[in-house]
């Protein structure tokens, strides 16, 4: 099997599909935390990523979008909305895991920057779009409103109200997942190996 085959199939493995109701209660029980102590960060995505750097995009992606679904049924609606950044987050780092963005902490780190922006340039439309540019982070939105008092266009205002809570949450989230994963046993990581699917979807 190639490497384009591995890395989309939707043969998956039993562990791979016991991983995502995991994944969406470590990013449930991150967001519920993240609240509670009223943090300038959204910690709703470490499950997503090490779901992604364990079997690969496709239960990285099904993990985010399944997870904001849930949390917007159960928790706060306005997670839907999110539901597909979190799907963009477990596509991009499936397929940079797969191209070996995970070997090394500065790898890691970069990683967490990209996964930032991609997180940005999905979320900062659908700000615009149903909050009026805003995110609800009272650390982003007081940049917000910096911007437009500053006669900033819409758009710059909401992108840089997103990136500043963004791309620090990210950076966190993938390092902690990255530490995740590097710890795990040798044993538990290959019950992922792509390459050895049982189950199809």
């Amino acid at each position: 099997m190639n490497k384009k085959q591995s890395m989309w199939t939707l043969k998956l493995s039993a562990a791979a599909l016991v991983l995502i109701p995991v994944a969406i209660g470590i990013n449930y029980v991150g967001k519920l935390f993240a609240g509670a102590l009223k943090l300038p960060l959204w910690l709703d995505s470490i499950g997503t990523v090490l779901a992604s750097m364990l079997a690969g995009p496709v239960v990285g992606g099904i993990s985010g979008l399944v997870n904001n679904i849930i949390y917007g049924l159960t928790i706060d609606p306005i997670s839907f909305v999110y539901a597909l950044t979190n799907l963009g987050i477990g596509l991009v780092v499936g397929i940079l895991t797969f191209k070996g963005w995970v070997t090394n902490i500065g790898k890691a780190m970069i990683l967490g920057i990209i996964v930032g922006l991609t997180a940005v340039v999905i979320s900062t439309p659908l700000n615009i779009i149903f909050w009026g540019g805003q995110t609800g982070n009272v650390w982003g939105d007081s940049v917000f409103t910096y911007f437009l008092a500053h006669h900033s266009p819409l758009w710059i205002a909401s992108f840089f109200d997103e990136i500043i809570v963004d791309i620090p949450d990210k950076i966190i989230v993938v390092l902690v997942s990255y530490i995740i994963y590097k710890g795990l046993p040798k044993n538990t990581l290959q019950m992922f190996n792509r390459n050895q699917s049982i189950e199809r979807l």
